[in-house]
């Protein structure tokens, strides 16, 4: 007899949740499919049911972490391109955009995937291509659509993407992965940085004003 989907689902939801908790806390070295299945409290053969392994897991893991948060982004920044306040809103974007990257589950999983990155280039690989890749492209597009519009100048899209992204998260990422413990939001004033990141950024990317005719 078939299993009903539904709980099928919600089997796996159990999995990926434990294996998570426990990937974060112990590492891929340190993390068994025994101990997966213990603590989502289903048997060895059910993890292996959806998973072939634990790197597949990690690998569904990662991806469902990241699709979620980073789709809505992406949304974000089309969004912007049609903005009528600039400022405000890129403003309001990178105040967002740190906050997210700076939640402690986030930081944890980014220094999972680095330090398995050698081991599982193919993990590395995916978290770039779904999240910093990912959100490059879709500050590039925003910002050459706001070329279009006048309200930058943007030569190089691309380029502008990677200003604006290492401006708002650059040393802010850096102090969170490399600190021990919990050093995110609460170790930063997201909103006055987000302010100057963005004056920052405008300083190099908004059309020079003409000079009035006397």
């Amino acid at each position: 007899m078939t299993e009903p989907l539904g709980r099928s689902a919600r089997k796996r939801m159990t999995i990926l949740s434990a294996g998570r908790e426990l990937f974060l806390g112990n590492g891929y070295q340190g993390t068994s499919v025994d101990a997966i299945a213990a603590s989502a409290e289903v048997s060895k053969q059910t993890v292996y049911k959806h998973f072939r392994d634990k790197h597949e897991l990690l690998m569904a893991i990662v991806n469902e972490a990241l699709e979620t948060t980073v789709s809505a982004f992406v949304a974000r920044a089309s969004m912007l391109a049609e903005t009528t306040d600039l400022e405000k809103d890129l403003i309001a974007l990178a105040g967002d955009y740190l906050r997210a990257v700076l939640q402690e589950p986030v930081v944890q999983l980014r220094r999972l995937v680095v330090g398995e990155a050698n081991r599982l280039p193919d993990l590395a690989a995916l978290y770039y291509d779904q999240a910093p890749s990912r959100m490059l492209s879709a500050f590039a597009d925003c910002f050459a659509r706001l070329d279009q519009r006048g309200l930058l100048e943007v030569r190089e899209p691309d380029t502008a993407a990677e200003h604006f992204a290492f401006l708002v998260v650059g040393r802010c990422i850096d102090q969170a992965l490399f600190y021990g413990g919990p050093r995110g939001e609460s170790a930063v004033d997201v909103d006055r940085h987000s302010r100057s990141a963005v004056r920052v950024f405008l300083a190099g990317y908004r059309p020079a004003r003409k000079a009035r005719r006397r």
